[in-house]
């Protein structure tokens, strides 16, 4: 989990979590830089499993989970926000689903801030489904919806510099690596709050031309690594 500045909902995301953790789970959580009371609400919960990262200077969402990832010592990995609220099944269903693949991706419902639901289906609102190419210009791979394998983790470590998005780049690099799959499942409320609203999954306001160079430097990253891992693995689902 990143954290910044989440004080308001850390509270009911770290409960939702820490209730479907085994006594050998971790959560780690790595804070960019928090001048509220986050940090203090976490360690308020004085759980052995909480591991708390505190960045000594601020280093973005993309580097704050590299941070919280490179501390990983487990075999299955599952991506938080601070912000959500996980609800019951979400790690029984992607840890079954993960016996068969390599990275899993669910469906979330899209609340607001009092939970009121906003949108039943993320996938249905994004057009989310598989494939690279697809995902490359439309991006399914919401990272609060994830958990992957040991294999994916080591592949896409350490995260290159100028990538835009973390999520993004795990969920390309695994659908290239691995075998992914995209459980229809909602399993987590998925919180729009604050200047986050709706219109921004209709329609990306960001430049055309920052659009067009975000994707070319994703490419360019991923065939960089791919050429430095040497895999011998053959690319797939590139349609």
């Amino acid at each position: 989990m990143a954290t910044y500045n989440g004080a308001r909902f850390i509270d009911e995301q770290i409960s939702s979590v820490l209730a479907q953790l085994n006594p050998t789970d971790e959560l780690i959580i790595s804070d960019d830089g928090s001048t509220d009371d986050t940090l203090k609400k976490i360690r308020a919960w004085n759980d052995p499993r909480i591991v708390v990262l505190a960045n000594s200077g601020k280093r973005g969402a993309v580097g704050n989970f590299e941070n919280a990832l490179r501390k990983a010592g487990g075999e299955i990995v599952f991506l938080a926000d601070q912000d959500d609220i996980w609800l019951k099944d979400k790690m029984r269903a992607q840890l079954g689903a993960l016996e068969q693949y390599d990275l899993v991706l669910s469906d979330a419902t899209v609340v607001d801030e009092e939970r009121n639901v906003l949108h039943p289906s993320f996938f249905r609102m994004n057009g989310s489904g598989p494939g690279f190419i697809r995902n490359w210009i439309n991006n399914s791979f919401m990272g609060c919806c994830m958990a992957f394998n040991r294999k994916i983790l080591d592949y896409v470590l350490p995260f290159p510099d100028n990538i835009a998005m973390h999520d993004s780049w795990i969920g390309l690099n695994a659908t290239l690596i691995g075998r992914c799959c995209f459980l229809d499942q909602p399993l987590l409320l998925y919180r729009r709050h604050g200047s986050n609203t709706m219109a921004s999954f209709k329609k990306n306001h960001l430049p055309v031309s920052y659009q067009i160079q975000y994707r070319l430097q994703m490419m360019a990253c991923i065939l960089k690594r791919r050429v430095s891992k040497k895999t011998t693995n053959p690319v797939k689902n590139m349609h």
